[in-house]
């Protein structure tokens, strides 16, 4: 955008302060933020202070140390204050404001604010959906898309003059640090689960979990038996009255509908596989990672999947997280068919031969309904950090001004 072109604009919500102070300017990204090319020897960087695109957040979640530095070459130097964007696959939103000195990789892009441009309003502009989509528009490549540098250069900035700037800035930054709580307290839920797991059922090679429910600490061991002896395999035809389902690595069995991902269904619904209730499908191709879900209710599930059909004492739910454990997927890996992990396949003949561990179908729902509950609760607070994203996503909009094309 040339100077002579520069236009003009006002936001929707402007704090009172600012609103007699006339119209915002636009320039290009370039002629208020440099973009820094100084390089250091990566001899000068700490793993703490290493930044590439593996260990920038989605989401602009931040940054977390990386766990090795390359072995040779020179990094870009990035300062306090600077903003740093992961430049592979831009719509993931790895933007992070520097908080320390340190070196990025190449493929991070490293920008800082001149003199009269505010830093934090500066990286509330860069973490924008404004400024992501415009960086998708121009990136190059399918697969692995990258954005295009010179055309960043040339973003039409919009900003108020510095003290304007610098209450916006405070004003998101406030907000950010709501939503990083509230991203910590998921995240700690989550550390939570996972630990608790651990202790309510057994390690490899024993018979008790070391942490047990009051009313279950004089019972008996917990009996090992094959899965088949658990689990039949079920194979009904489906039928245009049930709902499809497919199995995720995170949520288990979900809607079909619900995915955002293209899926080729199967003409006719009597080629897809009937779920009970209950039942426990898992894709055989996946189930080394865990991919595998109880059904909530009766529907249909791919051709490709296994369905388990559980027998008289088995609580599915129990199952379902045992299914998810370290130690359970290393066990379904060691008895999966294939040369490479992308051809593992577990099929329900291996499946039914695996030993599981069987406790007395009351402590298998009590430790089901345990574990159900704290999802519940994670499911809650992920909801309240949505919500926040999406109130800060909405209060950008009204507090910077919408570029339109001249």
């Amino acid at each position: 955008m040339a100077k002579q072109n520069k236009k003009a604009m006002v936001p929707k919500l402007r704090f009172p302060e600012f609103r007699e102070n006339g119209d915002w300017s636009v320039d290009p990204l370039a002629e208020m933020a440099n973009f820094v090319n100084e390089k250091v020897p990566l001899s000068g960087v700490s793993t703490s202070e290493y930044v590439s695109t593996e260990n920038l957040l989605p989401d602009c979640g931040g940054v977390v140390a990386a766990s090795k530095l390359p072995a040779v070459g020179a990094v870009t130097q990035y300062r306090d204050g600077d903003v740093l964007i992961s430049n592979i696959r831009p719509y993931l939103r790895k933007v992070w404001q520097a908080d320390r000195n340190g070196g990025a990789s190449n493929d991070v892009i490293v920008v800082r604010a001149k003199a009269a441009l505010s830093s934090s309003f500066l990286a509330s502009v860069l973490k924008s959906d404004a400024f992501i989509g415009y960086v998708m528009a121009g990136a190059k490549g399918v697969k692995m898309p990258r954005g295009d540098v010179d055309s960043m250069r040339q973003y039409p900035l919009a900003h108020p003059c510095e003290r304007e700037q610098k209450k916006i800035a405070e004003c998101l930054t406030s907000l950010d640090e709501v939503i990083a709580a509230q991203g910590r307290k998921v995240e700690t839920l989550k550390t939570y689960k996972r630990s608790l797991m651990q202790q309510l059922f057994p390690r490899g090679g024993e018979t008790l979990p070391r942490l047990r429910f009051p009313e279950f600490r004089g019972g008996p061991e917990w009996k090992e038996v094959k899965a088949g002896t658990l689990f039949a395999s079920r194979s009904e035809r489906g039928n245009d009255s049930l709902p499809l389902y497919s199995v995720t690595m995170t949520d288990g069995l979900v809607k079909r509908t619900s995915l955002d991902r293209r899926i080729d269904d199967l003409a006719e619904a009597t080629g897809n596989k009937k779920a009970h209730r209950y039942d426990i499908a898992y894709n055989m191709m996946r189930m080394w990672q865990g991919a595998c879900g109880v059904a909530g209710e009766q529907c249909m599930v791919s051709p490709a999947y296994v369905v388990l059909a559980p027998q008289s004492g088995v609580h599915s739910p129990f199952y379902g997280y045992l299914f998810k454990l370290p130690q359970m997927l290393r066990l379904f890996t060691s008895h999966s068919r294939g040369l490479t992990e992308d051809r593992l396949r577990l099929y329900y003949q291996d499946f039914s031969g695996i030993s599981l561990p069987q406790p007395e179908v009351r402590e298998q729902e009590q430790i089901a309904n345990c574990l159900l509950a704290l999802d519940a609760r994670i499911a809650k607070e992920s909801v309240k950090m949505v919500a926040l994203r999406d109130h800060k996503k909405g209060l950008m909009q009204q507090l910077f001004p919408v570029l339109e094309e001249a």
